[in-house]
């Protein structure tokens, strides 16, 4: 599969279109490529923080245009995993409102007695009083279910603890391994494929890290494309048994206009005034 047969499109957030809250080069200009041609395309995050409509409002105020039926986060996976596990199920949520929003909107309702799933995700402050009551619930039978692995987030002071640092503290209390549906699993790319009623065959994946969105966009089946311009690095791809189809230095590469044949013309992809 090449490029030329992709008529869907995955992207990540992170160190693809955004990094420290700017937009990369070219991210604003792909973005109008897809509109203008009525490409289908999600951007995809483990951030189970904020609601899509949250997100679209940062994007925008970093001068992109994504709209919220655009974004697909790991709680939204969560949320969709579940309600084919349960219909009308019920669930004790660790997490902000990106999470809660999600889980009521699949048809949960919440509850802290005998709840089919204990979910857990990423918050802005972790209550130790939440987390007993998790531990107490899954050895009381609920079911394990943590939005995305990632152990620790950015911070301006430095490194904080994430999902997968308070999962493995719930697992350590409880000897019960967790079910995680945001990447690596493929299955997060699976429902935003279904999502926009895409197939893996004709769709690609755009990230910038080598262990999460290359090996999941490979995993589902697609098309995968490594951006250089967040974590992973052409020296990183060495270490690892697989690659990505294509490598590029920034989604600027992915464009149909180049950049430096655009002059002052902005983001429009036909380069019409």
């Amino acid at each position: 599969m090449d490029r030329d047969s992709i008529d869907c499109w995955l992207t990540d957030m992170d160190g693809v279109l955004v990094k420290e809250n700017n937009p990369l080069p070219g991210a604003a200009e792909l973005l109008a490529q897809w509109r203008q041609a009525d490409i289908p395309y999600l951007v995809l995050t483990n951030n189970s923080i904020y609601t899509a409509r949250d997100l679209s409002a940062r994007l925008r105020s970093n001068g992109l245009d994504v709209p919220e039926s655009n974004i697909w986060t790991s709680a939204m996976a969560t949320a969709d995993f579940l309600s084919n596990q349960v219909e009308h199920g019920t669930a004790y949520v660790v997490g902000e409102a990106g999470l809660t929003t999600a889980v009521h909107e699949a048809g949960f309702v919440m509850t802290e007695h005998d709840p089919d799933f204990v979910v857990v995700g990423e918050t802005h402050s972790y209550s130790f009083e939440a987390i007993t009551k998790a531990i107490r619930l899954i050895d009381a039978g609920s079911r394990f279910i943590v939005t995305n692995p990632d152990a620790t987030g950015p911070s301006p002071e430095g490194v904080l603890p994430a999902t997968g640092a308070i999962a493995a503290l719930i697992t350590k209390a409880t000897n019960r391994e967790p079910y995680v549906v945001g990447k690596p699993n493929p299955m997060m790319f699976r429902s935003a494929l279904n999502r926009i009623g895409a197939h893996s065959m004709s769709t690609a994946m755009i990230g910038d890290r080598m262990d999460t969105d290359i090996i999941a966009g490979m995993e589902a089946g697609m098309h995968t494309v490594l951006v250089l311009s967040g974590i992973s690095t052409a020296e990183d791809v060495r270490r690892f048994p697989f690659r990505p189809n294509e490598i590029v230095d920034g989604v600027h590469n992915l464009l149909d206009v180049p950049l430096e044949s655009r002059g002052d013309l902005g983001p429009d992809p036909t380069g019409s005034a």
